[in-house]
């Protein structure tokens, strides 16, 4: 006697159904939260779409993968960096375009990711400035991480009649400045290394000095998003950008010190570090440089 051929199950509409797909058993395996932080920003300034803001502030955390590490020891992903933010969308699903990251939340973002990557521990090696001798100091990240918590951007600020209103760049704005900066930099350092007769050299020497003069003076001016006056209010960026080129020195002082003073309250820092040869007490700063700041031995 034949077997029956087993017919397709078949669902209202009279259509085959479909096998239901497994369940990934290894999902159960994949990275989980290390740790939630807080924004510097506190969420503000992300553009539409850039960022799952969270109900109460805080935003998980997950260690870097193998790939991510990699991303961090590819030099050319670094410096234009398209590797920072492939990290960043990794380890902080909530942030979904890091290019658009308020720059004043990079730092925090990138010492959260290595928490929860090596831990809250970090040593740093340093040279004593009073007596030379070399120093290794733990630092505890966690702390910095809660120092930001408390950071509070200043929108506006009065310089007599004038009221200006203040934005921190994008990760992005921020990443094209330093790449105009490092390539004027270069071009500076090669007039100064070239053999070339002295008129050449003050010639290219001047005009190097002249670009990077205007992309200190454009980095201040797109810093600066309003100018309120007793007569009326400026948004135009052209217009601000002349402003300030046209300002009294004691204006661009003071607009630049606000944000001098408000770039040295995210720097990362060991405060009261304290020799154990000459008892000397100073401050150690840590730079963000991923080669050395992303290794697990540091």
């Amino acid at each position: 006697m034949d077997e029956k051929m087993e017919m397709p199950k078949v669902d209202i509409s009279g259509q085959p159904q479909q096998p239901a797909s497994p369940t990934n058993v290894l999902e159960a395996y994949y990275r989980q939260p290390k740790i939630y932080m807080s924004l510097p920003s506190g969420g503000k300034w992300y553009a539409p779409g850039s960022l799952d803001v969270s109900e109460d502030g805080k935003y998980p955390v997950y260690s870097m993968t193998a790939k991510d590490e990699l991303m961090f020891k590819t030099p050319d992903a670094l410096l234009t960096g398209q590797g920072t933010v492939e990290v960043i969308q990794s380890c902080i699903p909530s942030i979904k375009d890091a290019w658009k990251i308020p720059s004043i939340d990079v730092d925090a973002i990138l010492v959260a990711i290595r928490i929860a990557t090596y831990g809250q521990t970090m040593d740093v090696d340093t040279n004593c400035p009073s007596c030379k001798e070399e120093q290794r100091y733990g630092y505890e990240l966690t702390k910095f991480l809660d120092e930001l918590s408390q950071f509070s951007y200043t929108e506006n600020f009065a310089v007599g009649d004038l009221v200006f209103h203040l934005r921190p760049f994008t990760y992005k704005e921020a990443t094209k400045r330093a790449l105009s900066r490092i390539e004027q930099e270069r071009i500076f350092n090669i007039v100064n290394a070239e053999n070339m007769d002295d008129e050449e050299r003050l010639e290219r020497f001047g005009a190097s000095f002249v670009k990077l003069t205007d992309l200190t003076v454009q980095m201040l001016a797109d810093a600066v998003s309003k100018i309120d006056t007793p007569q009326g209010s400026e948004s135009d960026r052209e217009k601000i950008k002349n402003f300030i080129n046209n300002a009294p020195k004691e204006i661009f002082d003071t607009v630049n010190d606000q944000l001098q003073a408000m770039k040295e309250k995210l720097d990362l820092k060991i405060k009261g570090a304290k020799c154990d040869k000459c008892n000397h007490v100073f401050d150690i700063a840590i730079t963000m440089d991923q080669a050395n700041f992303f290794n697990a031995r540091s």
